[in-house]
């Protein structure tokens, strides 16, 4: 079985670097993107714009409000969801690796609740709020306590959370990380409920498979991946996880 072989894959390496996406969140409540609370499937905001145009770098420099609105809704739409056994599994994975991992696209932070060490949140955390002006941020459990568009309690300059809008650059700091540990090498690398549309996404994958590194994908879906990985599990991330951690771990 193809669980077999990604279990011994994921038993005998020492390094691993896993790559996630919405499906290792959908468990927990978390709906995929354009999914999110039922807005936003084909259809235009109450402004009449796409909902990438709202959520955009660009709009938020002219129209905040605008963007901040949206926001809102998707927190609220996500509010009181909580990491699942998917997201546990990856930490418990982690801790018998010498060298680990996790970069995400998920803004949800589950990953480091879990216990995951080295994530690279590349899109960034809903819940880390920064100022555009002076150096302050916060963490927010609820966005219940913020104003429509809140505004900096020390300069009074407009807030945003610190996630990637369309249009914007990926953080630096960040790719540069992923960029150091890549060309050190991991002993296989493993995509988790993503869709793979991001080259940045696919390229660590492809490159691996590439250089003869053992690779895995776990997605009920095909993908841009799917024919170029060692092993596929078309499977949702919480039952393939689950399965592996139980042939790693026995009774565990």
């Amino acid at each position: 079985m193809s669980i077999e072989r990604a279990s011994a894959l994921l038993a005998s390496a020492r390094s691993a670097l896993f790559i996630t996406g919405a499906g290792v969140s959908a468990a927990s409540g978390i709906p995929t993107y354009r999914g999110i609370g039922g807005l936003y499937s084909d259809k235009a905001t109450d402004e009449g714009l796409a909902i990438e145009e709202a959520l955009s770098g660009e709009m938020f420099q002219r129209r905040p409000e605008v963007t901040w609105k949206y926001v809102h809704q998707i927190e609220r739409a996500c509010r009181g969801a909580r990491l699942n056994a998917a997201h546990a599994a990856i930490a418990r994975i982690e801790r018998r690796l010498e060298r680990c991992w996790v970069l995400t696209q998920n803004v949800d932070g589950f990953h480091r609740g879990a216990g995951s060490t080295n994530v690279i949140d590349i899109h960034g955390d809903l819940h880390r709020i920064l100022c555009t002006r002076c150096p302050y941020e916060a963490h927010v459990d609820d966005y219940a306590e913020l104003a429509p568009c809140p505004r900096c309690p020390a300069c009074a300059a407009v807030l945003r959370p610190d996630v990637v809008l369309f249009g914007e650059m990926l953080p630096l700091e960040k790719v540069e990380i992923l960029r150091r540990e890549l060309a050190r090498g991991f002993d296989v690398v493993v995509s988790i409920g993503t869709s793979s549309l991001f080259p940045y996404i696919t390229r660590p994958v492809l490159e691996a498979a590439h250089s003869g590194v053992p690779t895995i994908e776990i997605n009920p879906a095909l993908t841009a991946i799917s024919t170029a990985v060692s092993v596929r599990l078309p499977m949702r991330a919480v039952e393939a996880l689950e399965g592996i951690l139980s042939r790693i771990e026995p009774g565990g």
